[in-house]
């Protein structure tokens, strides 16, 4: 069974892709159905008494037409520092060494029943090494629904069934007072998916967005949160600063259940 539900979803959400591409080429595409969206990038590094490289990077694309509400993400994070390591003989030693190490990427596809209302197909998948999960993968049908639109002000909600599959980290355990590698296996499971996305245009060049996703099975429950402001410069480069939490339920000793990432971006505007 493993990946098969995954990877069918996965090709129902490809699929509704390309009978909206098909819809575009009949003339059923509205002025308004252009990909739009933004691009991001961050980095930092230090070098003397210490040392570190950081570097983040995000790409959205949004797509709306009559019959069509369409979204693409990827995400990137990378981190390398200076870490202690303890050898087998007690000593410890100083290394420059790879701290931080993911990326997720993800699509979703909503055919609109009306103005307001839409069936949404979405899939996700992350890899993280330092996380409380080394990769989940889910994919999930549900109801859509735009509670608010504004010209500032803008409110919409998703619910619905999903399946998801993940890898728990490698945690630890104590035998005969001592610490050895807990290991446990590919787990799967039904889950219901939520996600709320708000978003408020403070000034004419100043905007705030909050999107909450969760991802709640028996096993374990996903939780995420991504609030940013970002500052517009120009019509095409604006400075967003940006707080990600990630959060699950469930996890083997040893390893946290909370990951929480600050970011301050440039952002170019497509």
């Amino acid at each position: 069974m493993k990946y098969i539900l995954m990877t069918g979803l996965a090709f129902a959400t490809l699929a509704t892709f390309a009978a909206q591409a098909q819809d575009t080429s009949s003339g059923t595409q509205t002025a308004s159905g252009e990909w739009t969206g933004s691009g991001e990038v961050g980095f930092a590094s230090t070098t003397g008494n210490s040392r570190s490289q950081n570097i983040n990077a995000k790409l959205t694309l949004n797509q709306e037409t009559d019959q069509w509400k369409n979204n693409f993400f990827l995400d990137a994070l990378r981190n390398k520092g200076q870490v202690t390591v303890t050898e087998p003989n007690g000593t410890s030693a100083k290394q420059f060494d790879t701290t931080a190490d993911r990326y997720d990427v993800g699509a979703s596809a909503g055919y609109k029943l009306d103005p307001r209302s839409y069936i949404v197909t979405a899939f996700r998948y992350d890899h993280d090494d330092f996380a409380a999960n080394r990769w989940q993968g889910t994919v999930s049908v549900g109801y859509g629904y735009l509670a608010l639109k504004t010209d500032r002000t803008q409110l919409s909600v998703e619910i619905g069934p999903g399946y998801t599959e993940y890898q728990p980290a490698t945690g630890t355990q104590t035998v005969n007072g001592e610490t050895v590698p807990l290991v446990e296996p590919q787990q799967s499971e039904a889950v219901a998916r939520g996600l709320v996305n708000y978003k408020y245009r403070l000034t004419d060049n100043t905007a705030f967005d909050d999107t909450f996703l969760t991802e709640a099975g028996t096993k374990n429950t996903y939780l995420q949160n991504d609030a940013g402001l970002a500052v517009s410069m120009t019509k095409k480069l604006s400075i967003k600063v940006g707080f990600q939490v990630r959060h699950n339920s469930e996890v083997l000793p040893g390893i946290r259940r909370t990951d929480t990432l600050a970011t301050t971006n440039l952002v170019y505007n497509l």
